[in-house]
Formats: structure tokens, sequence, C-alpha cells
């Protein structure tokens, strides 16, 4: 899909967040023969410590502060990981793996996606050697979706059904730990996807309701293992994804109303992570749009850019969004068009 990323203008420039983007290329590049350090790297459970602090920026979207801590605690991690033995060298490179997603995480919304790809091979990389059969899952999982993102929708649901398979293989007697349930729920919710790209509403609404299953057999709570944030937020912002994927915004937009309680509608709760949250409202943006709301449609866009500005900003339907918006409206206000250069639409 071409979206004219990555984008280079001012806002970007403002706060550099493409300036991590060559030593991360370099770093990665030098994936088996990392840097030399002018010190011990830092040990393990500090390490540790810092890619689950990369991983909650990540989870909020927060790429400017996240985009700085990876070259250092991916090569740290790397020496760590090399020079180990035994349990600590596959801890390590667990841990390594999730450090890789979040570089793939950042590229991939920044626009550089050939470093994404990278990443992705980064994290299949560390997981095969991280002993952990889920970590490999989650892989494949990360592969699925950049599959889906270039278009290549029969490869992706090939890959998925693969992983949902091994899945099932490795978890004797379909006895599924929670983590085990959250990572398949995430290979369910992807297919649901897959369908809604070929346009296959029936065959995605089949797949929500068996992610819904699965979320029961889980305890139907939210869950952040793997970092998959499954559970019944991501099934209703997924199902409401699927509907204005396949050009279906009004029945989107009676779901909300559905689903809420006291005249409100549904709206993710205030602890849904930010890449989640902020994704539903700039969907719930284009579908608003799409029946003609469009101060509805800024609304969402509002609220995207409270909850997460990076990842709003650089969202190619944003830009869209903020652009169609602009276009219609023949003296359009100072906030719309303060918020049109903030994302860089002329």
């Amino acid at each position: 899909m071409l979206t004219g990323q990555p984008y280079y203008g001012v806002p970007e420039a403002e706060d550099g967040v493409h300036a991590v983007i060559p030593e991360l290329r370099r770093v990665l590049l030098c994936f088996d023969a990392p840097d030399e350090l002018e010190a011990r790297p830092r040990v393990l459970p500090v390490l540790a410590s810092e890619v689950d602090q990369i991983a909650a920026l990540r989870r909020d979207a927060r790429y400017v502060p996240m985009g700085p801590l990876l070259p250092s605690v991916i090569t740290e991690l790397t020496h760590v990981a090399l020079g180990a033995r035994g349990e600590e060298q596959q801890k390590a490179f667990w841990h390594l793996a999730r450090a890789y997603r979040a570089v793939n995480s950042l590229a991939h919304k920044m626009g550089h996606h050939d470093l994404g790809n990278t990443a992705l091979e980064r994290v299949r990389w560390a997981a095969d050697r991280s002993g952990d059969p889920l970590m490999q899952v989650t892989a494949g999982f990360l592969v699925a979706g950049s599959m889906l993102r270039q278009g290549a929708t029969e490869s992706a649901r090939r890959k998925l059904k693969g992983l949902r398979g091994e899945l099932e293989r490795l978890q004797a007697e379909r006895s599924y730990t929670d983590d085990a349930l959250a990572v398949e729920g995430a290979l369910v919710l992807k297919l649901a996807v897959v369908e809604s790209r070929e346009n296959n509403l029936g065959g995605a609404e089949e797949l929500l309701r068996e992610a819904g299953q699965v979320a029961l057999m889980a305890g139907n709570r939210d869950s952040l293992a793997y970092e998959m944030s499954f559970g019944p937020t991501n099934i209703k912002i997924h199902t409401a994804h699927t509907l204005i994927d396949t050009g279906d915004s009004e029945q989107a937009l009676a779901r909300l109303a559905e689903w809420g309680q006291g005249g409100s509608e549904w709206a993710p709760p205030a602890s849904t992570v930010g890449e989640r949250s902020s994704h539903h409202y700039i969907d719930i943006a284009s579908a608003r749009l799409a029946e003609g709301d469009r101060r509805g449609a800024f609304t969402e866009l509002k609220r995207a850019r409270k909850i997460a500005p990076n990842h709003t900003r650089f969202h190619p339907s944003v830009r869209e969004t903020v652009g169609a918006l602009l276009r219609m409206d023949a003296h359009p206000s100072g906030e719309l068009s303060a918020f049109g250069s903030w994302a860089g639409v002329a």
C-alpha cells in the first residue's frame, strides 16, 4: 500500500522522531557482531527492566521517547546473550526479541518499512534462541501482520493458520495456559482482519465470535501477555474495525451505541493501551466522515491525538481524514487548520 511514508517535514523535524533510524539500521545490521562496549554490559535484570519500560512505551505508542533507548539496550543484551549459557542466555534472547519488536513497531509506524521487515527477522532470530515456543509463535504473528500490511492476504492467512496449528500441537490436550490463550486470541483476531480485507464480513464475524470464546476461556478479562492486548476490549475494537474495513461504517457506529451504557457510546476503557485505543478512534473518525459527520470525525481525531500523539500524527488514515475535512470546508476553523499543520497536511 502506497502511503507516501516516511513523512518528513516541519512536525517531524521538531521532535526528531527519525533521528534514531540510522543508528537502528546499523545495530540491526550488526546483530551477531555487536559494537564493542567501553564497559561491561549491565546485568540482565537491569536490562530486562529497561525492556519492560520500552515495551510500555511501545504499547502506548510513545515512539519519540522510546527510540533513543533501543540501540544501547539491544547492543548490551546481544553481548549478554552471545556470552552467556543456559537459562541466562535464553532469557537474554527472550528480552532481545521484545526489544527488536519495539524496533519493528517504531519503524512500521514511522513508515520505514524496510527497517521494520529487518527487525522482524531479528525478532525471529532471537525468539528461536529464547527456548520459548510462545515467543516463536508471537514472532510469526508479527510476520503475518507485515504480510497483511503489504497486501499478501493469502500468505498471511496461511501463516496464521499454521501458527494456530503449531500452538495447538504445543498445548497438550488443548489445556491452554492463560498466556497461550492470549496468543491464540491474537491469532484469531488477526485472521478476522484478513477476512475483512478480503471483504468477507461473514468470515470475519465468525472468527470474532471464536475470539470471544477464547476470551471466555481466559476469564473474559483484558490481558497484556506477550504484549498481545487480547481480551473483550480488543475484540470490540476489532469488531468495529472489520465493519469499517468492509464498508459498513453505519453498522460500526451502531455497535458503539449498542455496547454503550447510560446513553453514551462505548469507548475503550482508560486502562487500554494507547496504541489500541488511539487506533480505534482513528478508525471511528473515518467511519463518521463516511457517514457525513464531519464534526464527529474531527472530535475522534482529537481524542486519538490526546491519547497517543506520535501514533496519530504518523497514521496515514489520519492524514486522509484531515485532508478530506479541510477540502470539504471552504472556511476551516483555526483549530482544524492547526491540526492539519500538526499532522503534516498542507
